[in-house]
């Protein structure tokens, strides 16, 4: 048992380090102006697929990964946790994911002050690029209510579908900033990496304070 239990530490904690190091890198190449290129050309691909129906599905996909929605979800998860799983230990680590990733974002992007892409812009945002708010918080919101929820379901193909699921609205949501032309895709992985190193090192703590 306390084999198993090191070796879950670790490779939590080993993942984070993998998640903080990718996020490092990007942030080097953008500072470096090295990945322009790759940027353009993800840009390029979406936006070469524009079309109205195209164009709704992702206003639509953008708006769940931010704002009321959010808020919305993460209170009903709440409530859900608290009153009719009483697990106050998983509440507490799911406030800690969602509220740490945003506060997280508003961090590092006083830090980097990367402007937004002026390409072809579907929508208006204001702020700065870099990581992405969308990204982090679609991450961290979905991401954890994944993990907090896998324990609680019985059968394998359960299990698959809430992963499937989960990794789709994170993924869509992130594709959903590029197409609408308000997010470098360096911006959507700078957001990913950033979340996954910060769930990755809560979720370890827990798994050691739980054991």
């Amino acid at each position: 048992m306390l084999k198993r239990l090191a070796a879950r530490f670790t490779g939590m904690f080993a993942l984070c380090a993998l998640c903080a190091a990718g996020f490092a890198g990007i942030a080097l190449m953008i500072g470096l102006r090295r990945i322009r290129g790759f940027d353009d050309a993800v840009i390029r691909f979406w936006q070469g697929m524009e079309s109205p129906g195209l164009t709704a599905a992702m206003k639509a996909f953008s708006a769940i990964g931010y704002g009321v929605p959010v808020t919305v979800i993460s209170i009903v998860s709440m409530l859900f946790l608290y009153f009719v799983l009483r697990h106050r230990r998983e509440l507490l680590l799911f406030v800690f994911a969602v509220a740490g990733s945003g506060l997280l974002n508003t961090i590092l992007k006083a830090t980097f002050h990367r402007e937004r892409p002026t390409l072809h812009r579907l929508v208006e945002e204001h702020g700065f690029s870099f990581p992405s708010g969308h990204a982090m918080g679609a991450f961290s919101l979905y991401g954890i209510l994944a993990y907090l929820l896998w324990r609680h379901i019985p059968v394998v193909w359960g299990r698959v579908l809430l992963i499937a699921a989960s990794a789709f609205l994170i993924l869509a949501i992130g594709v959903s900033r590029i197409y609408l032309g308000v997010h470098y895709p360096s911006d959507i992985l700078g957001g990913y990496l950033a979340t996954g190193c910060w769930l990755c090192a809560i979720i370890g703590v827990y798994q050691r304070q739980k054991n």
